[in-house]
């Protein structure tokens, strides 16, 4: 293209050549005399702004000019000055709406023809938005700005009462819609634009209105501004805005009643979804193709106690039982399932699938559908929030849902996995601070808390802590922008609790207070992180992953709370201090610290060494609600705010057009990432449950309301007897289990029933292979033992130690059992 582009047809041809950092959109009506000098201050401006904005255009929209101002664009020889018209003038609303549709640039500058506010001032709004806004609005109303040349004081005056009537009307908390000097993200300018319907001056108000409703965020910022003559507003036209946007606003609730502006739904939003499920149906691969025979075996035993969790809902929804408790395991005291993870708010929804196909095939499509879910809602968290890039979006939202510390846990804990609701929380926290609709979002808030509540309470308590510590940071960076944020967030979110607190204050009841509650569940003295833990490698790192390690620095498979790799933490580092100026970045950075530094633990060894320090988590370890987290968990924290790190880096690289900076920053994200990519969790086969279970043939040993009583009994380490219950549809009850439960007077919660002493011997049994002397008091403790389960049955299965675990029940009962269906089978209706 040789020259300045003309007529209205060309606009679609010029989005096709590829982007740039900067469009400047220039609406102009009859500025044949001013528009030559602001052309000339804009071009100056960028070319000696090379260094920021590598790659730049502007567009002048004529709105049918009469005099001479097409032939002051058409006179310029530079490429990047381009202009777009009008057959006739119908206002600045129409003249933005084609210019801005004209534009290709990542950031895009709306500055009227006179130029009142100098193109200098574009510095301090591009600050603005760097720190991750939608909008930076150039303000004479804000404490900062500065006036050089007034307006007459009527035009003055009449101008401050439209703005009053503004804010009432359409944008509530900003304070000068119409100054001239407005710079958006290209792509919401674009969209908001595009949707617009005023061709007058009320374009401005209407486009800051679409932001508003759409919880993008505007920031007003001070710029200096002067008076020129040969203004085209006259002092009348703000009642012709607020004219405007009234019937704007009747028409809209005419058509569509109130709602919120959605987001375009764009192509690459659907294959980012597609590729997210793709992205979890194969970390799930061993076992989503055949769940009711496949294991993961780095669940442990927790995929048997989920299973059970999803079918014992699904009977409870099924026979109208309460949702809340079951005896089915831990007989006959039974279970507080409030008080243990069920995650009801899936669980019960599950439940037609669970009762059709089987609780396996429901947990399986539930976690993996749940976890693709997850990473869309960051997606769109990072996407509305911080980079509006889809690629560096997809980059963060992946590191987000799939960082090593959620792959451990996705063996075992969907509570930790599926998370959708986090992000949706976070979203509607940040419209708070707005304080748009304090009211509608409060509410909305308070819902989606509840709703979280029946997902999982212990990820809830995790996010407040990681929100709380980015707000503490952000009000540091930008203690205006908090002291701003703090009045309408305190009433949103007491709003928040009035509309959450009825909805959950029984079923909390019922877990703090109902039968079978507990007090906080013992997890050792220290179950942070070693520091060498945030910096080595998962075991499924698909890379660098080093299972030897990871077990040596973690509880089990299932807590590899951390292991980000130091390639990604030094990666952190850099972007942190190549981006130290923008607020956003200052409080990821101090997030990711904080929630490292607490997941040590209330003391920490330096590695390889005898030093320890203690741990800020000591501050919190015996709070109430704190007492019962796995402290290193704290450290899962990292994964979303690393993730929008990763999303600013790649978005950054993906805007420069220098390519050996853009060849070298994006090899660095590879080696970071790279190594942390996740294998497929491993799965094999899963053990075959007896026939004496598969074909029913315990229902001759097992009365109404007695047990059958596996040998040893279930418990956190052995736990196959729960996966029989769910293939005999529930039909009998089970003593022990594996659940959170309480012991002793105290009612401290520990895994699994309270132990007695027959189920304490047979356990150790299985364990060492050693059978104790067996007496009469043995018998007389097993007898008063089984009494108390209503035990009809005891079965000894094929297991390690299997020979002698039958010895000791033959010497417990006083006879030798009966091989049956592939077990051993003693029946206690029986007189000896």
């Amino acid at each position: 293209m040789s020259g300045p582009v003309e007529a209205q047809g060309t606009v679609r041809e010029r989005r096709g050549e590829g982007t740039v950092e900067l469009s400047v959109v220039v609406p102009a009506y009859n500025e044949q005399e001013r528009l030559g000098p602001t052309l000339d201050a804009i071009t100056g401006y960028l070319r000696d702004s090379q260094s920021r904005w590598a790659s730049w255009e502007v567009v002048v929209a004529d709105d049918g000019s009469t005099d001479g101002t097409r032939e002051v664009v058409t006179a310029r020889r530079d490429p990047r000055v381009q202009l777009v018209t009008s057959p006739h003038n119908r206002g600045k609303g129409s003249a933005l709406r084609l210019g801005v549709a004209a534009t290709r640039g990542r950031r895009v500058l709306v500055t009227d023809a006179d130029l009142a506010a100098p193109i200098e001032e574009l510095e301090h709004l591009d600050k603005e938005l760097e720190q991750g806004g939608a909008a930076a609005i150039g303000s004479r109303s804000v404490p900062g700005a500065r006036i050089d040349r007034h307006q007459h004081r009527l035009r003055e005056l009449l101008g401050r009462a439209g703005n009053v009537l503004i804010r009432a009307v359409a944008v509530p908390g900003v304070r000068d819609t119409q100054c001239g000097f407005k710079l958006f993200d290209g792509e919401r300018a674009r969209t908001a634009f595009a949707a617009s319907r005023l061709d007058g001056w009320g374009i401005d108000v209407e486009v800051l209105q679409h932001f508003h409703r759409a919880g993008w965020p505007i920031t007003e910022v001070p710029v200096r501004w002067s008076h020129q003559s040969g203004s085209k507003v006259r002092p009348l036209d703000y009642g012709r805005v607020l004219a405007e946007l009234i019937r704007l606003r009747v028409t809209r609730l005419r058509e569509t009643g109130p709602r919120e502006p959605r987001p375009t739904l764009r192509p690459a939003d659907v294959l980012v979804a597609v590729l997210f499920l793709l992205m979890a149906v194969a970390l799930y691969s061993g076992r989503f193709f055949d769940p009711a025979h496949r294991y993961l075996p780095d669940s442990l035993q927790d995929q048997n106690q989920w299973e059970w969790f999803f079918a014992v809902t699904a009977d409870n929804v099924a026979h109208l039982h309460n949702p809340l408790f079951t005896d089915l395991q831990g007989f006959p005291d039974g279970v507080n399932l409030m008080a243990n993870t069920v995650m009801l708010g899936l669980s019960v929804p599950f439940a037609p699938l669970t009762l059709a196909f089987g609780p396996a095939v429901a947990l399986s499509l539930c976690m993996t559908l749940g976890l693709a879910v997850t990473a869309v809602a960051w997606y769109r968290l990072i996407v509305r929030r911080v980079v509006s890039r889809r690629s560096a979006a997809f980059a963060g939202a992946s590191l987000a849902a799939f960082a090593p510390p959620m792959v451990s846990h996705a063996n075992a804990h969907p509570n930790f996995v599926i998370l959708f609701m986090v992000p949706l929380i976070i979203e509607r926290a940040l419209r708070l601070c707005e304080g748009t609709d304090v009211r509608r979002d409060g509410v909305v808030l308070g819902l989606l808390t509840a709703y979280q509540i029946f997902l999982g309470e212990e990820p809830l308590l995790l996010a407040a802590l990681g929100m709380l510590l980015f707000a503490l940071a952000y009000a540091a960076a930008r203690p205006k922008t908090a002291r701003a944020a703090w009045r309408p967030l305190l009433r949103g979110l007491a709003l928040a609790g009035a509309v959450c607190l009825p909805v959950i204050a029984f079923p909390l009841y019922w877990q703090f207070a109902g039968p079978q509650s507990y007090g906080s569940v013992l997890h050792g003295d220290n179950a942070g992180n070693s520091p060498l833990a945030l910096i080595s490698f998962a075991e499924r790192s698909m890379v660098a992953g080093d299972a030897t390690q990871a077990n040596a620095l973690s509880l089990n498979p299932t807590e590899q709370n951390a292991f980000y790799g130091w390639p990604l933490l030094i990666l952190a580092v850099g972007v942190t201090v190549r981006l130290w100026d923008r607020a956003l970045v200052k409080a990821l950075a101090f997030t990711v610290a904080a929630a490292a530094l607490l997941s040590l633990g209330p003391s920490f060894r330096i590695p390889r060494t005898d030093i320890v320090f203690p741990g800020p988590w000591a501050l919190l370890a015996h709070k109430p609600l704190f007492e019962s987290v796995i402290e290193g968990r704290v450290a899962m924290v990292c994964a979303p705010a690393l993730g929008m790190l990763l999303a600013l880096a790649v978005d950054r690289l993906a805007a420069t057009r220098k390519p050996g900076t853009q060849y070298v920053g994006l090899l660095a994200v590879s080696l970071a990432v790279i190594p942390i990519v996740p294998a497929p969790l491993k799965a094999v086969d899963r053990t075959p449950v007896p026939s004496f279970i598969t074909a029913g043939m315990w229902k001759s040993y097992v009365r109404d309301g007695e047990s059958l009583v596996p040998v040893p009994l279930p418990d956190p380490g052995a736990a196959e007897a729960l996966h029989w219950q769910t293939e005999a549809d529930l039909g009998f009850k089970l003593p022990g289990g594996y659940f959170n439960g309480p012991y002793g007077e105290d009612h401290i919660g520990i895994y699994g029933a309270s132990p007695r002493y027959t189920s304490n011997m047979l356990r150790d049994v299985r364990y060492t292979g050693v059978v104790p002397t067996i007496g009469k008091n043995w018998q007389a403790q097993a007898r008063r033992d089984f009494a108390y389960w209503k035990a009809g049955a005891l079965v000894v299965a094929p297991q390690p130690h299997d020979d002698a675990l039958r010895q000791a029940v033959e010497k417990l009962v006083g006879r030798p059992g009966r091989w049956t269906g592939g077990v051993w089978v003693w029946d206690l209706h029986e007189q000896n």
